[in-house]
């Protein structure tokens, strides 16, 4: 990949996933201690800049065909990683994930992507959305949280719709992710979310 090229991806990967000022719902603002919710913030943000540096070496050494031996590999042991550091889950999720044993949504994080769609369908930025609340579940109460993951420039590569994504990419996922469902994201949708979930 020449230099102009490694920019550019570069600079839509910086895009995709920097930290992001967060419009937050405001209806939830009260339900969690300010605490809880830095904490959560501090823990995905996290999460998306360990994510980040290990798809820039990536993409620099090898090009974008490396970002999925990345995400399938490495992403899991960092997600694992920065978990046990908070002890908290911390991941990302989605509706149609690319690998379900992972990455499938649960009923919280899916009313919360839900309705990050929606917000999104009447004219709202994904970047930035996020939701939290603390719940009561069958196995205890927990803070939950989730900030939506808009699809950028970069991700079209391999989440875009069909026709932009590349034959040799196309490949290299039906091989790794025959269950793949996350191949049709328009650019600026809703590509996931990640999410934190603590006892509390």
């Amino acid at each position: 990949m020449n230099a102009t090229g490694r920019a550019g991806w570069m600079s839509a990967l910086a895009w995709l996933l920097a930290g992001a000022s967060v419009a937050a719902d405001a209806t939830a603002a009260d339900e969690v201690p300010r605490p809880q919710l830095e904490e959560a913030r501090k823990a995905t943000t996290e999460l998306l800049g360990q994510i980040r540096g290990e798809l820039v070496r990536a993409i620099e050494t090898s090009g974008p065909l490396r970002a999925i031996v990345v995400c399938k590999y490495t992403v899991p042991e960092i997600s694992a990683a920065v978990s046990r550091k908070y002890g908290a889950r911390v991941t990302r999720v989605s509706l149609r994930p690319r690998n379900p044993a992972l990455g499938w949504a649960d009923v919280w994080e899916q009313k919360a992507l839900l309705a990050f769609e929606q917000r999104v369908a009447r004219g709202e930025k994904a970047d930035g959305l996020e939701s939290f609340e603390v719940v009561n579940e069958p196995a205890g109460r927990f803070v939950r949280y989730a900030r939506a993951l808009p699809l950028g420039p970069l991700c079209v590569h391999c989440h875009g719709p069909p026709e932009q994504v590349s034959e040799a990419i196309r490949s290299a996922l039906a091989t790794d992710y025959p269950h793949d469902r996350a191949i049709g994201t328009e650019l600026g949708q809703v590509r996931g979310a990640v999410v934190f979930k603590k006892p509390y």
